[in-house]
């Protein structure tokens, strides 16, 4: 039913799906990073090779390189981006040494931010025309260290959200929204 939805909702705006159509390919979008540069999939137990090789496939203008999940759900349980070029990261052993492959496997190299907690380095960024470098993420009374850290992104327009809740059944941040870049057609 969520991919029937997206679908309806992809196409009413005009935007090019690409169906996988391999059987054996898994690919869950909280196991994909997009760095506005290149991609990282985190292969887990929601995401195969197969999957990895299909938005290669779909993407030739962009370097893929796959990351190994251990000890998490997917990727996105432990980084994301905080800005244009800037990573979160959670400390756990697993997300440090994601990070380690992914600047391995990168010729870019990416600034990044460190929180305590893993969850909490999900985070939403976006860059909003009228207010500039926009950053929604963890609350100060569910991570308040981490909450802390962020704090320190002084050209950031924070805005801390609440996700108890959510978290319960693995929901995070980025698990709640799509993003598109909205154009003058759009």
């Amino acid at each position: 039913k969520q991919v029937e939805a997206m679908k309806k909702v992809l196409e009413s705006l005009n935007l090019n799906i690409v169906e996988m159509v391999d059987e054996n390919a898994t690919l869950d979008g909280g196991d994909v990073l997009f760095t506005g540069r290149e991609f990282f999939v985190g292969l887990s137990r929601r995401t195969n090779q197969r999957g990895a090789e299909i938005l290669a496939d779909t993407f030739k203008d962009y370097a893929v390189s796959t990351v190994p999940v251990h000890d998490s759900l997917h990727l996105k349980s432990f980084c994301s981006m905080a800005g244009p070029n800037l990573i979160a990261i959670g400390s756990s052993e697993a997300a440090q040494k994601a990070l380690k492959t992914m600047q391995q496997m990168s010729d870019h190299r990416y600034d990044k931010l460190t929180v305590p907690d893993d969850a909490a380095a999900n985070c939403i960024y976006l860059n909003i025309p009228s207010k500039g470098h926009v950053l929604l993420h963890r609350a100060p009374e569910e991570y308040p260290e981490s909450a802390k850290v962020f704090e320190k992104l002084k050209d950031h327009m924070l805005i801390p959200i609440a996700n108890t809740e959510l978290e319960k059944v693995d929901g995070s941040l980025t698990c709640c929204s799509v993003l598109i870049n909205k154009t003058s057609e759009l």
